[in-house]
């Protein structure tokens, strides 16, 4: 991933929820273009961020089985009010359901209490040694491990106020 929508994971309940807030600040890049006479938060990335929230409670939840989480799908998704700079995107993700290598969950973003966006998010979890060739499944088998060393030491960052 290259580049992290989340500031700060507020709460978190293994295998339930967890809560995560972005912080929309007038600094960053795309608002220049999206748009230039009033900069909001694109839809998309309000969607990332559900994403990124459930990928971290899978994550959390699983004690980093997987290096790998991944949107499979994304259904009913509303966009309901604009993100402006200065303002604090609360996202709230909620899992619903699992089976095999996906992971259902609900999700709002929400500004000051007042609704921004919600839908339902599927994802999907694996390791890439599991997905590769007997010849190549050593080499990412450690790419996973460095992966999820990676993710280890972001989510400590994510989490130091909790």
């Amino acid at each position: 991933m290259k580049f992290w929508l989340l500031d700060q994971i507020c709460s978190f309940e293994a295998g339930k929820q967890l809560t995560a807030v972005k912080n929309v600040s007038l600094a960053e890049e795309y608002l220049a273009d999206h748009f230039p006479e009033f900069p909001v938060l694109p839809g998309v990335f309000m969607l990332e961020a559900a994403t990124q929230a459930g990928a971290w409670l899978v994550r959390k939840s699983e004690d980093y089985a997987h290096s790998i989480v991944v949107l499979h799908e994304a259904r009913a998704v509303k966009y309901a009010d604009f993100v402006t700079p200065g303002q604090t995107l609360t996202m709230s993700v909620e899992q619903t359901g699992e089976e095999q290598r996906y992971v259902k969950m609900k999700f709002q973003g929400t500004v000051a209490g007042r609704l921004s966006v919600s839908g339902r998010i599927v994802l999907e979890r694996y390791n890439l040694a599991d997905e590769a060739s007997n010849e190549s499944g050593p080499r990412l088998a450690e790419l996973d491990q460095r992966m999820i060393a990676h993710q280890r030491s972001t989510e400590a960052l994510l989490t130091s106020k909790l």
